[in-house]
């Protein structure tokens, strides 16, 4: 048997989170909704599945894949955006001599579809319709033989769904609903979920202690939970000291620092939730705190508060106006490059030994793509002239600006020892930003400024960065040609040698 399965939603009323997300990849404990459904149709042995996307498709199809993950084969079809199920139904080719089982996936509801196929053994006829208490969230067996199932069809249209049809009909078996029609709705489902409040629905991961599942490398001690029930996704950590209260879901990839409190809320992935911070009633989207009691959107612009960690592929990559910025650069150094070459054989000829070109790997803007998951950040190879004058050892940087690693203006360069050494959250808060050849990390503090430090310089800037500020940085930078500190000489490290800067 085969499914039709419908998750092309443009969720509007979902607004600020349809901007990032398609409805049917809203991440609900853990796991995108639509893989609910997958599950589902796969434990019923339904392993060809039809998926119908609109809005963000090639979000959902990087996903999902092509199901071999479940041991199942997908296949997608594109729906112009509003259309009627039947409408969409008239130009797929389909086998007309198999069974086909029609479902949304973009809502929520206990499993239905093992017993609804056993309840349909028992009925005639080519059409069987399984009655939901929103005709949205029913199910529809087409079998062979069955002409025009466009009206039973059209009763799973999300924006006027028609009137279920009187014949061939069973009752789903009773289970709770979720729409996820608005953000309360959305919240709730969340809630609901770990709460243990949806029949058949119970979160994935190990039990940290009564009450507290956590997801693989979740990190998240027992005493953290003082009431209530919590999910902690994959990746997370929840410092000892933070306290989740009442129903709680933090999804993948977040961490909460210190003293944080969080309460009745959902963190969505990828955020950063800061020191003394309390979230309640609240959707967390990074930087985005949604009030679900008053539907009102803040936006924090302090990143130690709230902010993200990491991010969508591609989101801090290479720009054309970089690049070609880079190209500019290059021309104008054009006359520093023998300088550069020449204070770099003065300081062999001195008694440094090495080439006049030093050799390594930095981390840069550019992120290896991986279906579904977010982008991994890459190294690239870089040089830096042997001398001690900061403005001509860095000149080779320029090139990593014209290929895209670097970007005209951004956070420090960190070599993979320098990232990986990061143990605490408010380190990472640098990682919402880009790497840049310039910014206020590489023009005000000394070359040989101790990594915490830049750290805290480079999260500064995170948290505060804007094109217009971004372009006050790049004019600073090119004045800063003209200045002594650019041209000033390293000082000798205690031990007598220069400590390898990248």
């Amino acid at each position: 048997m085969r499914a039709l399965v419908f998750a092309d939603r443009d969720g509007a009323a979902l607004a600020p989170l349809n901007a990032r997300y398609a409805v049917a990849l809203l991440p609900v404990v853990g796991k995108p909704l639509i893989v609910y459904r997958i599950e589902e149709l796969v434990a019923a042995g339904i392993l060809e599945l039809i998926i119908v996307v609109s809005e963000h498709a090639d979000q959902i199809e990087q996903a999902l894949g092509g199901g071999q993950r479940w041991g199942a084969r997908f296949r997608y079809v594109l729906s112009r955006g509003a259309e009627r199920p039947s409408t969409i139904w008239s130009r797929i080719s389909v086998d007309p001599s198999q069974p086909i089982l029609v479902t949304r996936a973009d809502l929520l509801r206990s499993p239905a579809v093992v017993a609804f196929l056993g309840d349909a053994q028992g009925i005639s006829g080519s059409l069987v319709f399984g009655a939901a208490a929103d005709p949205r969230a029913s199910l529809v067996l087409l079998r062979p033989g069955c002409d025009d199932p466009g009206k039973a069809l059209d009763t799973l249209d999300w924006q006027a769904p028609a009137e279920p049809p009187r014949d061939s009909v069973t009752s789903l078996p009773e289970g709770d609903l979720n729409l996820i029609e608005d953000l309360p709705g959305y919240h709730r489902a969340n809630l609901d979920l770990v709460a243990g409040r949806l029949r058949g629905l119970a979160p994935a991961g190990r039990t940290v202690a009564l009450g507290l599942t956590a997801g693989r490398r979740a990190q998240v001690s027992p005493k953290s939970l003082k009431q209530g029930q919590a999910y902690v996704g994959e990746n997370s950590r929840v410092d000892p000291g933070a306290e989740l209260l009442s129903d709680v879901v933090i999804a993948n990839d977040v961490v909460v620092d210190r003293e944080a409190t969080i309460y009745d809320s959902v963190i969505l992935p990828h955020t950063y939730v800061g020191e003394l911070v309390e979230v309640g009633n609240a959707i967390v989207a990074s930087n985005v705190l949604i009030r679900v009691d008053t539907g009102a959107v803040l936006n924090i612009a302090d990143a130690f508060m709230l902010g993200q960690i990491g991010g969508s592929t591609g989101a801090n990559g290479p720009r054309w106006i970089d690049r070609v910025g880079g190209l500019l650069l290059l021309v104008l150094s054009i006359p520093l490059w023998p300088l550069a070459a020449a204070s770099a054989a003065l300081s062999r000829s001195n008694g440094n030994s090495g080439a006049l070109l030093r050799a390594g790997m930095l981390i840069g803007n550019r992120r290896s793509a991986r279906p579904g998951l977010p982008g991994e950040e890459q190294l690239f190879s870089t040089w830096a002239f042997s001398t001690d004058i900061p403005v001509l050892a860095r000149l080779p940087r320029i090139l990593a600006v014209i290929t895209g690693d670097l970007r005209l203006v951004g956070v420090s360069p960190l070599t993979l020892s320098e990232s990986d050494g990061r143990t605490e959250a408010w380190q990472r808060v640098r990682d919402q930003a880009p790497v840049g050849l310039l910014g206020p990390t590489q023009i005000a503090l000394p070359a040989h400024a101790p990594l915490d430090e830049r750290l805290m310089s480079d999260a500064f800037y995170a948290g505060q960065r804007g094109d217009l500020k971004d372009l006050g940085w790049l004019w600073r930078g090119l004045l800063a040609l003209f200045s002594a500190a650019a041209w000033r000489r390293y000082q000798a490290q205690p031990d007598g040698d220069r400590q390898t800067d990248w």
